[in-house]
């Protein structure tokens, strides 16, 4: 079993011996093999890995997205095992955020009503000023009342991120949230990313290919062939860039001798 981390009660999320196990046919595949790993409060942490290191399958796990062939995941002190469906879809509703590449706004809603359907959905009364704060906070004081289409990415991508915040969730996954925006507009929503996680304690696990982006984040943690491999803390682009690099040979390395090659 892989740990990396310290475990402790500031621990916002936390995966023991966590496998994933898909099967095909006769075929079976681990796309997570016994990883436990913990999320920090206040803590903004970038997860990477070669292709196919299982970062995806990491997030949908400890998101309660998908359920683990065994181990166990904690959120916010409450277990996942076990959980029915209905039970997952409340609490992910209550304590989780997401943020993803693609903005999935509605498009005939307004930014204000896009960034409080989650709250409605969920049963609860907008804080209208925790509201406004948080407009406020992404920069759309003065977009409020436009609806998508009439945004740029960025700003879409802004409206996303409020949206996550505003339900105060004990922790937000974002899965590629800078993928499919330019690098300006990148380092701006990465900036406001890193600020919510200092300026109001919120945790944040992102999911990235992106070393400039991995960058922005506390800590990188970084998967291979399903498994934890190394973590750096506060590093820069170019030493993310190196170990990347150094992750990839290494499992081209691997295949070659399990190919016989």
């Amino acid at each position: 079993m892989d740990t990396l981390g310290n475990s402790g009660v500031t621990e916002t999320v936390r995966l023991d011996s966590v496998r994933k196990v898909y099967t095909r046919g006769s075929t079976s595949v681990a796309a997570l093999a016994g990883v436990s790993l913990g999320f920090q409060k206040g803590t903004f942490t970038a997860v990477m890995g070669p292709s196919g290191s299982g970062k995806s399958t990491l997030l949908h796990c400890a998101a309660g997205l998908d359920e683990p062939t065994s181990g166990s995941v904690t959120i916010d002190g409450t277990s996942l095992k076990g959980k029915s469906e209905t039970e997952l879809t409340l609490l992910r509703r209550e304590r989780i955020g997401f943020i993803f590449q693609a903005f999935n706004l509605m498009s005939a809603l307004t930014v204000m009503q896009n960034i409080v359907l989650p709250l409605q959905l969920a049963g609860r009364k907008p804080n209208k000023n925790l509201v406004k704060q948080v407009i406020q906070s992404v920069g759309l004081a003065d977009r409020a009342n436009h609806r998508p289409g009439e945004l740029s990415g960025g700003q879409q991508q802004r409206v996303a991120i409020a949206r996550a915040l505003v339900s105060r969730p004990a922790v937000i996954f974002a899965d590629e949230p800078t993928g499919s925006l330019d690098t300006a507009t990148a380092r701006e929503v990465l900036s406001l990313l890193a600020g919510s996680v200092h300026q109001s304690g919120q945790t944040i696990v992102m999911v990235t290919h992106d070393p400039v982006a991995a960058s922005y984040a506390d800590r990188v943690v970084f998967l291979a062939d399903g498994q934890l491999a190394t973590e750096m803390y506060n590093p820069s682009a170019a030493a993310v860039a190196e170990q990347m690099t150094h992750l990839g040979d290494a499992v081209a390395a691997r295949s070659k001798v399990v190919g016989g090659v």
